[in-house]
């Protein structure tokens, strides 16, 4: 039997305030953590990420009050990242009430980070995020929000963190994030068929039929959708629902 394919609604954090934006930028106010975080559990959501988009930029620790009061609230997987610099952040983050971590800029920076925190906390706890920007035919990692490149092959450090620990990858197509223009389905596929842990597509999703298309045509495990839930143009349960009509198997949430 296949394995279900996941919805994971995403909250992206600026000073404790769920905000959203347009290819990284021009982010404006949407909502409440804890309070989205449990609507969306209420429609069914298989998991939540909480990604505080400033803190690897400012240099501060990612807001663990609000991972604190968001985790209180769940009983699905809670993903969280922004600002997780090292060995210790990873500690609290999950301390703070995370079941894992996401860790972007300080794996590119020191890759042993990984090994050393699969090692200790187990991989499944470890999500390199992977945030992705078109360069001809290939695709560059950028880190600090989308601010630094790297000159690193998107594809080739997929395969690299996988290789020292990491049990699943948050891809983000910066081209498309924010557009709701669609998943960058020829990103994610390769990706996909280059690593053999899970891969969450992200950036891009503006409607149900993209994310129809990024798990199947994209082949990807999950997806990470933000405009389309906080906006309310469709619920998690809505998007469930098409996709079990598309015969994508699905978890059964609320009102299936």
């Amino acid at each position: 039997m296949p394995l279900s394919k996941r919805i994971i609604p995403c909250l992206d954090v600026r000073d404790g305030v769920v905000v959203k934006g347009v290819c990284f930028k021009d982010l404006q106010a949407v909502g409440d953590p804890p309070a989205l975080a449990v609507e969306y559990q209420d429609q069914g959501a298989d998991e939540i990420v909480f990604l505080d988009v400033k803190a690897s930029i400012a240099g501060r620790e990612t807001l663990r009050t609000a991972v604190r009061k968001t985790a209180e609230t769940l009983f699905i997987p809670l993903t969280v990242g922004g600002g997780i610099r090292s060995f210790a952040d990873v500690r609290a983050t999950l301390k703070a009430g995370a079941d894992k971590t996401s860790i972007n800029s300080a794996a590119v920076e020191s890759p042993s980070l990984i090994s050393q925190c699969s090692a200790a906390f187990g991989s499944q706890c470890i999500v390199i995020a992977i945030d992705a920007k078109n360069s001809c035919d290939s695709w560059e990692v950028y880190t600090y929000s989308g601010t630094k490149a790297t000159g690193l092959d998107a594809i080739e450090w997929a395969k690299e963190v996988c290789e020292r620990g990491a049990g699943e990858i948050l891809l983000t197509s910066m081209d498309a994030d924010g557009t709701k223009m669609g998943y960058d389905i020829e990103l994610t596929r390769k990706v996909v068929r280059a690593v053999n842990v899970p891969v969450v597509a992200s950036g891009g999703c503006g409607k149900i039929e993209h994310i129809v298309e990024v798990l199947t045509k994209g082949e990807a495990d999950a997806a990470l959708a933000a405009s389309i839930f906080h906006y309310g143009q469709h619920t998690v349960t809505d998007v469930k629902i098409a996709l079990e009509r598309e015969g994508i198997p699905v978890r059964k949430g609320v009102g299936m």
